[in-house]
């Protein structure tokens, strides 16, 4: 596995690419974000690991500018902050992936291993249309739209919708869309689920007679069809 990791702390960033070649992967460090810019688009890597805060260019304007040059590979984001609004502002920006400060290394092994294995899994997926009422939902071009008119989705929201999409008529709890939205348990205490299944109201539920996302109070979500009579 290639790793770009992307850290102006000298101690951290020693401390992660010494754990990282000792566990076999190969590592390429950039100290700031404009030298990690430059690195993503002229390399090929598996993951990329970006701090929030560096110098030149900072983890999320890193992040934005990255997948507007259509670059898709994997990106875990480290953080110091672990509140909500930071959490949601890294994944919008385009990360797959946060890691909260400090960390064990066993989770961030655990949780590059998850990136690279679902970019396999979907770079290996046969085309498919899903479909639930007016929603379709491309997942080999990643696409989406209501009613044939398209639907903008950030990364994490695609991944949200193409879950329940795959679940529809299904109960499905929190803990089970942090495990396979985001592929690792989170802290329970965040609401990142719920911010994010709200961000997916807006852009799917515009018709108040015909919603398809439903919350099931104490248990979960459902994405379903539901005319009103």
């Amino acid at each position: 596995m290639k790793i770009l990791l992307v850290e102006d702390e000298a101690a951290l960033a020693g401390m992660l690419n010494k754990g990282l070649k000792e566990a076999g992967y190969a590592v390429t460090v950039a100290p700031d974000g404009l030298i990690g810019h430059e690195m993503a688009v002229k390399n090929q890597f598996d993951v990329m690991i970006l701090d929030i805060m560096l110098p030149g260019l900072n983890g999320i304007q890193l992040c934005k500018q990255l997948r507007k040059q259509q670059v898709d590979t994997p990106i875990l984001m480290l953080t110091a902050l672990g509140t909500t609004e930071n959490i949601v502002a890294g994944l919008d920006s385009g990360a797959d992936d946060y890691l909260v400060k400090p960390f064990h290394f066993a989770e961030l092994e655990a949780r590059l291993r998850t990136l690279v294995r679902r970019k396999s899994v979907g770079n290996n997926a046969p085309t498919d249309v899903l479909q639930v009422g007016g929603l379709l939902l491309n997942t080999s071009t990643k696409t989406a739209s209501l009613n044939e008119e398209p639907v903008t989705l950030t990364a994490t929201e695609y991944r949200l919708l193409e879950f329940m999409m795959q679940n529809r008529g299904r109960v499905l709890t929190r803990m089970e869309l942090l495990e396979n939205v985001w592929g690792i348990d989170f802290n329970m205490s965040t609401n990142v689920v719920d911010v994010y299944v709200n961000y997916l109201r807006k852009k799917v539920d515009a018709n108040p007679d015909r919603k398809l996302i439903h919350t099931m109070i104490g248990m979960g979500y459902i994405l379903k069809e539901d005319k009103k009579s």
